[in-house]
């Protein structure tokens, strides 16, 4: 089932939904009285929440919460996270005033080469296939870094934060509507090794929003690595059962593998964006500069002008999402591997001449990658660019403030729902797929190697401003990650929202020209609009990540939240703020019309209402036709001032500006065909003439 998610934003006690003239601190507003001063926690399930909530209460900082709250996680959100996955922590230490991060990515086995995935003919595997084998469990890193974390910078013990967890998986938890829509939506995947299918799929029958799930085998292992520590999981009987399950399953990892994985502490991405400083996770992520260099890209226009989701707005963060993008592509990887060119993609010399690619008018059909090398004084590396095919994943992200002042963004993920479907039995928690973010066409920086880490789309992110902590914030959803935290920012910042309104007004993402995915909620004329400049937006509209995110008014002290809808987003202070998110309606079908009108072969979003069959011939409402091929903008809508009983022949119309057009009477199928790329604007005065019939 798909949601209506942003369209509709709720009201709630503490968060101001209208966007105010001026707000001296971004995403607060005067309506935000109710800050929490004590600590704040963001989650993407309640449960979790009030896990993260009772580690701040009992005195633990920022570090032991996120350590409490990604423990329990694996028992109320098991599709998304768990002990059998990895991910990136990010912590702000207020007293040093730094940011460090913390990789716990997943991590290739010894025994596998660049072919893993490539069939006897030489062919890459169907994904659908090869991310549900053994072959795509990669190495689990979480276990490690929440211990790791702990051990550094928190102030309690693994032992301490995992009770919540406990406790979660012995007494049992109430499934909410969002398990219930994952596990109903992947019942054939949990059923292919059976194991998973006996605990979300009992007797054939997917458990059903309000169900008691109680997973003692999880509880059980849970309690090991309580006794144990991650002894138990890396070296100890969870290891092996590990180990045994995913060779039973196809692959080649070995108990010494587990024994071999470690956590690395990296120095993070930063950069600066009109005045704050954005700090994020490094490569293996390529979150962090990608998210980074659209934010670099944007920072040349005026985007606060442009409007929140205006056509011209969209379009440029469209192209400026392709750039980045594509040097993402040729340039990002584990960098143990490959050097990373991370301070040329972000020289401000490179953005500048990325930046001067983008136009202002059409879409830019063919993206390569930048030289950012040169920017490093060093020569372009020759490498493969692989382009990326896999289908967008999940994951989960979570964002934490204590009162002292520390903040942690944590981003982790066992990769697709459920990940590879393979649950360990007698233990039961679920493995990652994580092997298939590598590339399965050998060649490029992110193809399979030996114990190395698959390149991440996870983004967690830290923003300062003027050396006080400002955001924690990231998103779940492989590559739309990436477009989730970067446009939330930009509404931050640059559209002066309020945290909660910046998360819920509707995102686009597109990683490569021509295909855009959309939110309900992008209007129809804006769609048309883009669609002329020669972009191509899915038919039907997808939710796109769970952003939460905190944020901390450093003018007077308060904490305050926001959560995404599209799961049971959750926002809790210690002693103020209490939210959680509302199931989002459904989304709506439109209906269709009497034909289809397509360009390129990609159908225009017309409504039944605005389509008629006059006389055996295909007519369009005059100012939808015309915003579909660019004759008009949004921006002239009023000047136009068309009647909804108006009325253009499509062929003549479309002939007339040099489409060529054909009108299948039989199948109602309108075809234009035009080089959109090459073609001059609309604006002469043939187009005029058009206008005023």
């Amino acid at each position: 089932m798909k949601y209506l998610k942003k369209s509709m934003l709720v009201t709630f006690s503490f968060f101001c939904l209208t966007t105010p003239a001026f707000a001296s601190v971004p995403g607060v507003d005067d309506s935000m009285k109710k800050g929490a001063t004590e600590g704040i926690v963001s989650a993407s399930h309640p449960l979790a929440a009030e896990a993260g909530k009772k580690i701040l209460e009992q005195g633990g900082n920022a570090v032991d919460a996120a350590a409490a709250i990604q423990l329990s996680l694996n028992v109320v959100e098991p599709m998304m996270s768990g002990i059998g996955g990895g991910g990136f922590m990010m912590i702000y230490r207020k007293d040093e005033n730094k940011i460090t991060m913390l990789d716990s990515r997943e991590m290739a086995p010894e025994n596998v080469t660049p072919e893993l995935f490539l069939d006897e003919k030489g062919q890459p595997v169907p994904f659908n296939e090869r991310h549900t084998t053994g072959k795509a469990v990669a190495v689990p890193g979480t276990i490690k870094g929440v211990e790791a974390a702990l051990e550094k910078y928190g102030t309690m013990k693994l032992s301490q934060v995992v009770e919540p967890a406990i406790e979660q998986a012995e007494k049992g938890i109430k499934v909410n509507w969002s398990m219930a829509q994952y596990i109903d939506e992947n019942v054939q995947k949990l059923q292919k090794y059976q194991t998973a299918a006996n605990v979300f799929v009992p007797n054939g029958k997917p458990l059903k929003e309000g169900v008691t799930l109680i997973q003692p085998d999880l509880a059980k292992t849970l309690k090991l690595i309580q006794q144990q520590g991650s002894k138990a999981f890396y070296t100890g009987e969870i290891g092996e059962a590990l180990v045994k399950e995913v060779q039973q399953r196809g692959g080649t990892m070995t108990t010494k593998d587990l024994e071999n994985y470690v956590v690395k502490e990296r120095e993070p991405v930063k950069s600066n964006y009109r005045g704050f400083e954005v700090v994020s996770a490094a490569p293996p992520s390529s979150g962090g500069l990608t998210v980074q260099e659209i934010l670099k890209l944007m920072e040349g226009f005026d985007v606060q002008k442009m409007g929140v989701n205006s056509p011209a707005y969209l379009h440029h963060l469209t192209e400026a999402m392709h750039l980045a993008y594509a040097d993402r592509a040729a340039y990002m990887a584990d960098e143990d591997f490959y050097d990373v060119p991370t301070k040329g993609l972000l020289d401000e010399e490179y953005i500048k001449e990325r930046r001067q690619l983008i136009n202002p008018d059409k879409a830019t059909t063919d993206v390569k990658e930048g030289d950012p090398w040169k920017y490093e004084g060093k020569d372009s590396p020759s490498q493969v660019t692989v382009k990326e095919n896999n289908p967008i994943g999940q994951t989960t992200h979570f964002s934490v403030m204590d009162k002292w002042g520390n903040m942690v963004s944590y981003t982790t993920t066992i990769e697709q729902v459920f990940g590879s479907g393979i649950m360990v039995p007698g233990y039961g928690f679920m493995l990652n797929n994580e092997m298939t973010d590598f590339d399965a066409t050998p060649g490029g920086v992110n193809q399979v190697e030996p114990r190395k880490r698959p390149r991440s789309s996870m983004s967690p992110t830290l923003l300062l401003k003027e050396g006080q902590p400002f955001m924690a914030i990231g998103s779940p959803g492989g590559p739309t990650i990436i477009a989730s935290v970067a446009e939330t920012i930009l509404n931050v910042i640059d559209h002066q929202m309020p945290i909660q309104e910046a998360i819920l007004t509707p995102r686009i993402y597109s990683g490569g020209y021509p295909t855009v995915r959309w939110e309900p909620g992008i209007d129809q004329n804006t769609r048309l609009e883009l669609m002329a400049k020669g972009h191509v937006l899915e038919e039907v509209p997808q939710n796109i990540g769970n952003v939460q995110a905190v944020i901390f008014d450093y003018e007077n002290g308060k904490m305050y939240g926001g959560a995404d809808d599209t799961r049971e987003g959750t926002v809790l202070g210690v002693d103020a703020v209490s939210y959680t998110s509302k199931e989002p309606r459904a989304i709506k079908e439109e209906e269709k019309g009497p034909f289809t009108f397509k360009v390129n072969g990609n159908v225009y979003p017309y409504t039944a209402k605005q389509m008629k069959l006059i006389d055996g011939k295909p007519f369009i409402q005059s100012d939808k036709l015309l915003l579909g091929l660019g004759v008009i903008e949004s921006t002239d809508l009023e000047t136009y001032k068309s009647d909804k009983n108006s009325y253009l022949p499509v062929v003549k119309v479309a002939d007339s500006l040099g489409y060529k057009v054909s009108w299948n009477e039989e199948e109602k199928v309108v075809l234009l065909e035009k080089d959109l790329s090459n073609s001059d604007s609309p604006n002469d005065d043939e187009d005029d003439e058009i206008i005023t019939k």
